[in-house]
Formats: C-alpha cells, structure tokens, sequence
C-alpha cells in the first residue's frame, strides 16, 4: 500500500494521458514499446477472425434448418427446431457472463486465449461425434463462441483507442459486427459448395463436413493471441480485487439499460428472422428446392452488408445513438411493408428478397453495428468487460424469446405478423435508445477512465488499480478544489 497521497491523475494510464498544447488541443503522447504497438494491430485483426466463427455458426444453421427439415421430417419438428437453435444461444449466454467478467478479473489476454481454446476443444469433440450424432445431440453449444463477443469486443476498441482514437467507431464496427454478418454469405458459399460435391442425396455428409470446416475460424487466430498483451489501458487501470460492483451499479445504470435494452430488441428481431430464413424462402420457392433456397439465401446474405458500411461512415458523423435510432427506424418501415403486403410480395420472390434485404440492411446499419460499439464505449475500463457480457448476453436473451416464439407467431397469427411485431420492436427499439443509450462519439476512454476513479475516490471506495506488476495504491486519493479547477 502506498504511504504517499495519490492524486486521480496518477491511476490513468501515464502512457495515454491526453496533455493540453498550446493551440488549446488535446495531444497524445504514446510510450509504447514495439511489442505494445504490434500486439493492439494483432488484437485488432484477431478480434475480426474469432468473431467470424460466431458468424459462421448461426448462419450455418439457416441452411442447417431447411436440410434437417429433409433428412429427418418426422423427428425435426418445429418444437425441435426452435430447441436446436436456442440451444446455440443459451451457450452464447453463458460464455458472455463468464468470459465478461474474466476479461475484467484475469484480462483481455486471458479471456482472449481461453475462449479461443474452449472453442478449438469443442470442435475436436464435436468432429469425434460427427458419424453417429443426431442434430441435437451435435448442436449443442458450449460457451466457446459467445466468449468471442466480449473478449473480441473489449479488447479491439481498447486497442484501436489506443492506436486510432478518432477512428476507433468505424474500426470496431467493422472487425466485429461486418465480420459477424460476413459469416453469413461466407456459410452459405461453404454448404453450396459441399453441397454441389457431395449432391442432394448425401445431405448428411453435407452438413456434418459445413460444421467441421468451422474449426479453421479459431484455430487462424490461436498464434497471434498467444503472442498479445493486454491493452495499456488495462494493465494500467484494472480492478482485480474489491470490485466497486455497486458503485458502478450506481453510476452505470443509466448506460446499462440502454445497451441491455437496445441489445435485447435488436437479437429478438434479427436472429429469428436470420435462423428461419432459410425455412421463410423456402416456404415461397416453389417446391422447397435446397439449392435454390440457398442461393436465394446467399442473396439475403449479401444485401445485408451494405447495411454494416453505412453505418460504420455514419457513426462518426451523425453520432451513435442517432445511427441506432435510424437502423429501428428502417424495421418500422420495412417491417410494415412486408408485413401488410405479405400475400402480396412473396408472389414475387426477389421483390420480397429486397424488402427483407432491406430490412436486415437497416438492422446491421444501427442496432447491429451499434450495440457492440456502444457497449464497448460506454463503460470505465475496470468494468468494461463485464458490463458488455451483461449487454451482450441480454440481447442473447432477446434473440433465445424471438427464437421461440417465432414458429407459435407464425402458426397462430401468420407469417406477416412476425414482420408487423419487428416493426413494433423497432418502434421500441427508437425509444429506448433515445432515453438511455449514451452517446460516446469521440471521447477518449482515458477521460472516462479518470472519471470513474475520481467518482470512486469521492465514494470512499478504497483498492488497488492495475495489474500487480504496477499497481498504484488509492487508499489515499485527494481530489481536492485545486485539483477541479486544474
């Protein structure tokens, strides 16, 4: 413990402080060691290959759906279905809650190499299962992938913070939310490639050998989180023991609604309509053909894209919470059209793929790109991880109810209806993003850093900040009048 009295200034990180020139802006000064500099580029470009395997995963079970469908019609019931595909996210849920807090706890390294181990383990295994497994038996998820969200999430935007700060919005939206959507034509070109090897009579060895290929994703990126460090920010400011949880609580729980709640809207809409998309098109091609809902699929894949661009050039500009706001807005719209034109616009099928491209479009645009961002931005480094697994694991939550009450939805009200209750939740959606989701365009994560450690100074909060290689003692933090004035 210290034996001097330590002012707020000394427990943000000294290599990242921001200092006042004389033209009046606010300049970096970064001391960090060659090692330092290329472990936040690899933490950067890994955090977009480990989150492509998550892509590839729930997109693959689009397809998955339609093939089952085929191979086991009496046994893969809708019941079944909807069982399948939430068992993948109630393992996203736990890995979420789990590697969050390690990420905070042990850091980003850590977290970062071990969810990238338990993924490699359960794809060892499940390739031992692949001959005798039953879809359900070979579904089942452990929390591998949903570790992704947080460690990638974490880790990348602590590192692009240190590295691109004015760039650091549209770097993160495109290593994790344009990598998560990639995933889906990147799954659908591999089915329909193993699919025109093996052929429509071998549609077992088809998705056995699309889900082994899900192996290559974690294992790219293995080496180079063995050679990172954890982001300065980190090391200089984490919270290992006496964690302030309910101080936090209390200054965060403004943010935390907001990204829970935007979180939550967004996955209930997005996933349903991602996983049963397959089964959607399917259901207005004539004859169910596989390979043509494929390509049909594909297609949707494709259109979703442009979405996560747009909203990556905007988010700067416009600010976050706006970019979300518009992205709700395109559900109310599209979500209407389709869903009172329904009987109408499946008559025409690529009109119908346009309007529901469209809708993922705006989807990805704002609560897709944004709820990663905003979970990233909007918390002090200490908690940072923890408060995104809470954040992401809620929007799991949403997209585990969306999962199971789309096929009584559909069975009860009508297709259409499942469109009109997204635009519904879009409406939500706006609201909930306006009143809680913070706007954190442009702030340095070093300044909300320094905000937080006064705030716990002046509640009394007593502890030791950073990694036990420098910890720095503020038992005795002075946050006296000169000080504010400074």
């Amino acid at each position: 413990m210290s034996s001097h009295s330590t002012t707020a200034d000394e427990i943000v990180p000294s290599t990242l402080v921001q200092a006042s020139s004389g033209n009046g802006t606010r300049e970096r000064k970064p001391k960090l060691s060659k090692k330092a500099e290329l472990s936040a580029y690899f933490t950067i470009a890994a955090a977009a290959f480990g989150l492509i395997s998550d892509g590839y995963q729930n997109n693959l079970m689009t397809m998955s759906n339609v093939v089952f469908k085929k191979l086991y019609p009496h046994d893969y019931t809708t019941s079944v279905s909807t069982r399948v595909s939430n068992s993948l996210l109630v393992g996203d849920i736990f890995g979420m809650l789990l590697v969050g807090l390690i990420c905070d706890r042990f850091g980003r390294k850590v977290a970062l190499v071990g969810t990238t181990f338990i993924i490699r383990l359960n794809r060892h295994s499940e390739l031992a299962l692949l001959r005798p497994c039953t879809p359900t038996r070979r579904l089942t998820h452990i929390e591998g992938v949903g570790g992704e969200y947080p460690a990638s999430s974490t880790g990348a935007s602590e590192a692009a913070n240190e590295k691109m700060i004015t760039q650091r919005g549209p770097i993160l939206v495109m290593v994790t939310d344009f990598m998560l959507v990639f995933g889906g034509p990147v799954a659908v070109s591999v089915f329909l490639i193993v699919l025109s090897a093996a052929g429509e009579d071998h549609l077992g060895t088809v998705w056995r050998v699309c889900f082994g290929i899900g192996i290559i994703f974690p294992l790219s990126v293995f080496y180079f989180r063995m050679r990172m460090l954890s982001s300065e920010l980190y090391r200089k400011g984490a919270i290992k023991h006496r964690v302030p949880c309910g101080l936090a609580i209390k200054r965060y729980w403004k943010p935390l609604i907001g990204t829970c709640g935007s979180w939550f809207i967004f996955d209930f809409v997005f996933y349903p309509n991602q996983i049963f998309s397959g089964i959607i098109i399917s259901s207005v091609i004539k004859d169910g053909d596989i390979k043509a809902t494929a390509e049909w699929q594909l297609l949707l894949g494709a259109l979703a894209l442009p979405g996560v661009f747009i909203g990556a050039l905007i988010c700067n500009h416009i600010g976050r919470r706006n970019t979300m706001m518009i992205g709700f807005g395109g559900y109310v719209v599209f979500g209407l059209i389709i869903g009172c034109a329904y009987d109408k616009v499946t008559k025409i099928i690529p009109l119908f793929i346009l309007f529901y491209g469209l809708l993922q479009t705006f989807g990805n645009l704002g609560p897709g790109d944004m709820s990663i961002l905003v979970s990233a931005e909007s918390y002090a480094t200490p908690i940072r991880g923890t408060c995104f697994g809470v954040s992401a694991a809620l929007g799991k939550v949403g997209a585990a109810v969306g999962t199971q009450v789309f096929t009584p939805i559909q069975n009860n009200l009508g297709q259409n209806w499942t469109f009109i209750i997204a635009a519904i939740f879009g409406l939500a959606g706006i609201l909930v993003t306006f009143f809680f989701v913070p706007d954190m365009t442009g702030v340095d994560f070093v300044d909300e850093d320094r905000k937080f450690m006064e705030y716990l100074a002046e509640n009394g909060w007593r502890g030791q900040v950073g990694e036990d290689v420098d910890e720095v003692s503020v038992e005795d933090i002075e946050i006296s009048s000169e000080n504010e004035k400074k």
